[in-house]
């Protein structure tokens, strides 16, 4: 059985991570904990995909390679969607690419075919742009796909993590158009000497995020709050 018990540095609120596409994910971001992992192609695997899923369990779909990259075949995502269907939990699909989560740019009514009880989810390390090698597709193109109006309805979440340097005002903005019912932050955890705000920007950005929506704080980001004291 390939349904993984969520530890470590994954989000504490997720019960188990399931992955029935596998393989070296195309976005290869330079913090990616599965970075450098010989994890062979891409690839639907039928044995993973035959798990008995259970029920009344929030499972992360998809935490070891992004099955919304625009290399992964539609059929393969509809098709983990349908075994999702037939088991009554919480799933949550986090990608870089939330344009795929839509018909209009899958082909096929991928939107329509989401659990019950689906948050969808994306990244957003900053609004800067780092450079696309590296980081994914670009963070203002993730933010246009999130917010399709084939999205309108589903629960949504935002993680930023790694968290690194941003512009207040025009972040804070970003995730107010979003209305994300709670967004997740968290540090870089490996060291991969990204650039990270001060822990007073942090600090305020808190705050300020607060008053949007509900924020949860990974443990790996004491380490920011705590720099400067």
């Amino acid at each position: 059985m390939s349904l993984n018990k969520s530890k470590g540095n994954m989000y504490p609120w997720v019960d188990f991570t399931w992955n029935p596409i596998r393989g070296k994910c195309p976005h290869q971001c330079v913090y990616c904990f599965m970075k450098g992992r010989d994890v062979g192609p891409l690839r639907l695997d039928e044995k993973v995909l035959a798990d008995n899923l259970g029920s009344g369990r929030t499972i992360f779909v998809g935490s070891s390679t992004d099955m919304f990259a625009e290399k992964v075949p539609a059929d393969w995502i509809l098709r983990v969607l349908e075994k999702c269907n037939k088991h009554q939990n919480t799933y949550i699909f986090q990608s870089k690419n939330p344009h795929r989560f839509c018909h209009t740019a899958c082909g096929v009514d991928v939107a329509g075919k989401f659990p019950p009880r689906t948050i969808l989810g994306t990244t957003l390390e900053s609004n800067r742009e780092y450079g696309q090698s590296g980081y994914g597709p670009q963070a203002w193109a993730r933010v246009a796909g999130f917010l399709n109006k084939e999205l309108d309805g589903f629960k949504k979440m935002v993680s930023i993590e790694p968290i690194i340097a941003f512009d207040h005002m025009v972040f804070l903005d970003w995730l107010r158009e979003i209305k994300p019912t709670f967004v997740s932050i968290g540090a870089d955890s490996k060291g991969h000497k990204l650039e990270e705000p001060t822990a007073i920007e942090l600090d305020n950005f808190v705050v300020a995020l607060r008053d949007i929506t509900e924020v949860k704080l990974k443990k790996n980001l004491a380490r920011l709050l705590l720099k400067e004291k």
